[in-house]
């Protein structure tokens, strides 16, 4: 009985040292004349677990099997086998010898040429085959998905611990584990699942995802993590052209335009999983381009990628990211068919690339399985729907998740759950995420009220001097479906007290129809936008920027009230009409007016500047491809790459409570990201207006200037307000940034991630004489007649945060007090 339970546990532990049994290595490779050698394969002798080290030489590599030698080879270079004295090997150095001979392949180093290169051959086998291989092969398709997506801090050592900032909430380092990627060490600080089943038409070029359960910890009420988190889920495709990420497009390793950014070199070639493959390096040809590292295995016969593995160079144009590492794997399907089988995606979030700095991992899993092909599904059942939320999908039982997930949670990915929800109910905690949640939102959250926002507490122009605003809104969550909103300002030069009032109450969620109101007594800059707005509590930058260039005093006391409601009948389609009502006069008489001729024709009967108008209006807003986050009667933008147009149609009508005029008004506005081929990505903006019928200056098309000394977006950089005054325009804005890729050819500035803006703006407008005959003002009307032009020449990423512009205006030269020359600048937090 003894010799069997002396067996038995040993048996055991021998299983247990076997279960726990990793392999981990780290070090630095090196050539003769002792220089880091960058993009060499790294790999466990025998198998395909590797890695390829990075810019400095560097790498770890990490498996959960138990391994006694390495296999380190380079282009150039004689191969070499590291023998590993223990599981456990940590900064290694290891030198290679330049080859003596070259035998078979023809072998490259640094950069390699484009032609009687076998591995460009082989690339172009890809090209031919891309739109033919895996999902591409079958007219319809459905799936199963499992998704994970979780952050961690990282490089987690014993100064953070011991730091006095997680004083109170120590227990949180129990979960510290060390990353198979990096080798750093992390700390999980919030995790997500999702179980979804996909639905593709390649013929009708549509498809769909339902997800069926959602689980997340941490912060799953906070709109701005929750947006951030759903970039990172940004879905791409290996044998598209470009792979979005964090808002830039990097250029794919088996992009046609490949061979220009990248070197290919053929490094291997064996058999995975009974399947001939050959193995493909790959590393950018310049720093500074938005471009991978890494390597793939292709197929001999089909050309489909069975496996690809690649980081984003360090050396990318990239702001807060440091690394950014992509593996994909897939299954082959009756002997021909590679399906994706598991695709792994990780980002490096620190504020700076030293390979000290601190930050975030972001780490996103997601597995595949169950294809279903050529199960034809009718046409609407791809229709998007508007404002689908479930409730239910986030109310999965901890059974559920353990019965359905693809696989298992490690330890320390359970761990978080339970300390996360520990961790909220400190509340040195609370605090700090209190603080952080208000600097990013602008409003301090008090239980269902939200103060703010903050950053419009201060402002200052000539008729009010200092002026001081506070307000808030109501907030119960995300999917709010009615939200009250205020504010109240005073002026400590005009002594008046101003307010706004507005609510939205979501009446339908399925098709978001939304009935809103509002009032605001205030004081306006107006004319700071060609095309209308009913924002009722909107203010723009000019009516009360701390800081200005030129005079500021043509400024309006307005009292504007509306009513409207909208529909959303189909994704991204939104209907909506309006009854507004307002009254304008000049803040200051004394500076500005905003008179007209009672009667044109006959001036005896005096002038009037006060301005009273009813106006009914019908909009529609089409937002193609645009994600949002949240189904509430707010929902918030994941990014605004999405093209716009919008057609706005008012009609003043004479007579109803007072009102003074008679007119229509319409208006059109289109927007359009271009990316340019690799060459950063142009922003087109089109606008067309025309007021039908005789109005005062209040309600005229005002071309909208720019006298502050920040850029303002669909401004005119060189013009003062009311320079120009029109009643039917053509605008056209034009803007390209080239997202470093020019200064990435530059030395001596390819270092600095600095990134090229150009562009041009031109308006070309009229008065009527009607119009002219009717104003009393002490403003001459000025139309655009010979087309207005400026443009524009700017450096971004100053510092990671600053653009500075240069503008020269483009003809108007003569005109009094005409600004021929500028520099403006704006602050911003991009990647």
């Amino acid at each position: 009985m003894k010799r069997k339970l002396l067996f038995a546990l040993g048996a055991f532990f021998i299983f247990t040292i076997a279960a726990l049994a990793q392999t981990k290595v780290s070090g630095v490779v090196y050539d003769n004349a002792n220089q880091p050698l960058p993009y060499v394969n790294v790999y466990f002798k025998g198998t395909n677990e590797g890695t390829i080290t990075d810019e400095n030489g560097k790498y770890y590599l990490e498996s959960k099997n138990t391994y006694t030698d390495l296999t380190i080879t380079f282009v150039g270079f004689a191969p070499k086998e590291v023998h590993l004295e223990k599981n456990v090997n940590y900064n290694m150095k290891v030198t290679l010898a330049e080859a003596n001979e070259l035998k078979e392949v023809v072998l490259y180093s640094g950069k390699t040429s484009k032609k009687n290169n076998p591995a460009i051959d082989i690339l172009r086998k890809i090209w031919e085959r891309r739109r033919k291989n895996g999902l591409n092969m079958f007219k319809q398709y459905e799936y199963d998905k499992y998704e994970k997506v979780e952050f961690d801090l990282n490089t987690v050592d014993s100064a953070m611990m011991k730091s006095r900032l997680f004083k109170g909430m120590e227990f949180i380092f129990d979960q510290v584990d060390t990353s198979n990627v990096t080798g750093k060490t992390y700390l999980p600080i919030f995790i997500n699942e999702a179980l979804s089943k996909v639905y593709g038409d390649n013929v009708a070029s549509k498809k769909k995802e339902k997800v069926s359960a959602n689980k997340t910890s941490g912060f799953d009420n906070n709109q701005q993590i929750l947006a951030f988190i759903k970039d990172l889920y940004a879905q791409y495709d290996i044998y598209n052209n470009y792979l979005k990420f964090f808002d830039k497009d990097f250029v794919s390793p088996l992009s046609r335009t490949g061979i220009n950014v990248y070197n290919y070199v053929l490094a291997d070639s064996s058999y995975i999983e009974n399947k001939w493959c050959y193995n493909i390096v790959f590393y950018p040809r310049r720093k500074g381009e938005l471009t991978f590292k890494g390597n793939f295995w292709v197929n001999d016969t089909t050309f489909a990628i069975k496996k690809i593995a690649m980081s984003a160079s360090k050396s990318a144009n990239i702001n807060w990211v440091k690394d950014i590492y992509i593996e994909q794997d897939f299954d082959v399907l009756n002997d021909s068919v590679f399906l994706l089988k598991r695709d792994h995606m990780m980002s490096d979030f620190a504020l700076n690339k030293k390979e000290t700095s601190k930050g975030v991992y972001g780490k996103r899993t997601t597995l595949f399985r169950d294809y279903v092909f050529d199960k034809k599904k009718p046409e609407e059942f791809y229709a998007a729907d508007v404002n689908f939320n479930d409730e239910s999908i986030y109310g999965k039982s901890d059974e559920f998740w353990d019965e359905n997930r693809f696989e298992s949670l490690n330890k320390d990915e359970k761990g978080v759950y339970k300390m996360l929800d520990t961790l909220k109910t400190v509340p040195k905690f609370k605090r700090m995420y209190t603080l952080v949640g208000t600097l990013s939102s602008g409003y301090y959250q008090m239980d269902h009220f939200d103060y703010g926002p903050i950053f419009s507490t201060v402002g200052y122009n000539v008729i009010e001097g200092l002026r001081l605003r506070t307000g808030g809104r109501t907030y119960f969550g995300q999917n709010d479906p009615w939200r009250i909103e205020g504010y109240t300002a005073y002026g400590f030069k005009d002594n008046q007290f101003k307010y706004g009032i507005s609510g939205k109450w979501m009446v339908d969620k399925k098709n978001r129809i939304i009935l809103a109101g509002g009032n605001r007594r205030d004081i306006e800059q107006i004319g700071v936008s060609l095309t209308a707005t009913n924002d009722v509590l909107g203010r723009s930058f000019a009516s009360s920027s701390l800081f200005s260039s030129g005079s500021n005093n043509q400024l309006t006391s307005i009292n504007f009230s509306t009513f409207s409601a909208e529909i959303e009948p189909v994704k991204n389609l939104v209907l909506r009409t309006s009854f507004n009502y307002r009254t304008l006069k000049s803040a200051d008489p004394q500076l500005f007016s905003l008179d007209y001729w009672l009667d044109p024709l006959d001036h005896s009967k005096g002038t009037n500047g006060f301005t009273k108008q009813y106006e009914y209006g019908f909009m529609i807003d089409y937002t193609p491809k645009r994600r949002t986050i949240g189904y509430g009667v707010e929902r918030s933008d994941v990014d605004y790459n999405y093209a716009r147009l919008f057609l706005n149609y008012s009609q003043g009508i004479k007579g109803i409570f007072g009102s003074d005029f008679d007119y229509q008004k319409l208006q059109f506005y289109y927007r359009q990201p271009v990316l340019v081929g690799g060459f950063g990505r142009l922003f087109t903006t089109f606008e067309a207006g025309k007021i039908f019928g005789t109005v005062p200056l209040g309600l005229m098309g005002v071309v909208p200037g720019n006298q502050s000394y920040f850029l303002i977006e669909n401004t005119y950089n060189l013009l003062d307000y009311y320079e120009f005054v029109t009643d039917e325009y053509v605008s056209v804005h034009l803007e390209h940034n080239f997202n470093g890729r020019l200064f990435s050819r530059i030395p001596g500035l390819r270092n600095l991630n600095l990134r090229e803006i150009i562009g041009i703006k031109g308006i070309y407008g009229n008065v009527s004489q009607k119009n002219i005959d009717l104003n009393a003002s002490n403003l001459v009307y000025r139309s655009p007649e010979d087309i207005y032009w400026e443009y524009h020449a700017g450096v971004g990423n100053i510092f990671k945060v600053l653009r500075i512009d240069a503008a020269w205006r483009g003809n108007y030269l003569s005109m009094p007090g005409a600004s021929k020359f500028t520099v403006k600048a704006s602050f911003g937090f991009f990647f």
